[in-house]
């Protein structure tokens, strides 16, 4: 039998646009309580007032670790405890390494790995506490398919994985779920220097999906009963060959 989302509170990183976004407007649809949690403090506030009651900013610079240290509590303080955790912010960076800047890929490991594994790490004990509680990690398909224009951002989310599915296995006898949703193509913030013929391309031969896509699928992990993990969920335009 499906779980009701209602009343849950559900934390989403990179909650500012995107496939976080969704996954925040798709949690309050469900009536559930939402903290957005992004560095941009202007525009989190403005969405908040946008999406209603319900809806809470967290400022929350996850390259900070004071920070991050910081985002539980307020959490708690809005809200009163954490039922879902959504670790989803992340960067990307594509292209041939014997080209690359060390120093954007460094930028990019530290929000994708260090970062979310800091997060998760932040909301576990008062998971633990409380015997429940669910992690959504947003991977990528390049987590299980190598992807040869983006070798640093591949390893990064098999960084991903490996984390993920060995918390999943600590967390298990807690009562907690660790899961991963990994979507191929997805018109995001990511693709902003894209050229717009190439999007526009892109959008007309279905070889991406839009952030809504995604947060279905996040819904579906989140409503499992409680003794089934999705453990991981991929999600693919139909015409992309992976």
């Amino acid at each position: 039998m499906a779980q009701d989302l209602t009343g849950k509170t559900i934390a989403i990183t990179g909650a500012a646009s995107g496939i976080g976004l969704e996954c925040a407007r798709m949690g309050l649809a469900a009536g559930a309580r939402v903290a957005l949690v992004d560095r941009a403090e202007d525009r989190l506030v403005a969405l908040c007032d946008e999406l209603g009651e319900g809806a809470e900013p967290i400022v929350t610079d996850l390259l900070d670790p004071a920070s991050v240290d910081r985002m539980l509590p307020q959490i708690l303080d809005r809200f009163g405890h954490l039922d879902v955790f959504h670790a989803n912010a992340g960067g990307y960076v594509g292209g041939d390494v014997s080209e690359g800047d060390p120093d954007a890929w460094d930028r990019m490991l530290n929000l994708n790995i260090n970062a979310a594994f800091r997060s998760v790490r932040a909301v576990l004990p008062h998971m633990k506490e409380r015997q429940t509680g669910d992690i959504i990690m947003t991977s990528s398909i390049a987590g299980v398919v190598p992807v040869m224009w983006e070798p640093i951002y591949t390893a990064s989310k098999h960084a991903v994985q490996a984390f993920t599915h060995t918390v999943r296995r600590q967390m298990a006898p807690h009562g907690i779920r660790v899961g991963a949703v990994l979507p191929g193509p997805v018109v995001t913030a990511l693709l902003d220097d894209w050229p717009q013929a190439k999007m526009d391309e892109a959008l007309a031969n279905g070889s991406l999906m839009q952030p809504g896509e995604v947060a279905d699928c996040v819904q579906f992990m989140l409503t499992r009963p409680r003794n089934v993990t999705i453990r991981d969920i991929v999600i693919l335009p139909n015409s992309v060959e992976l």
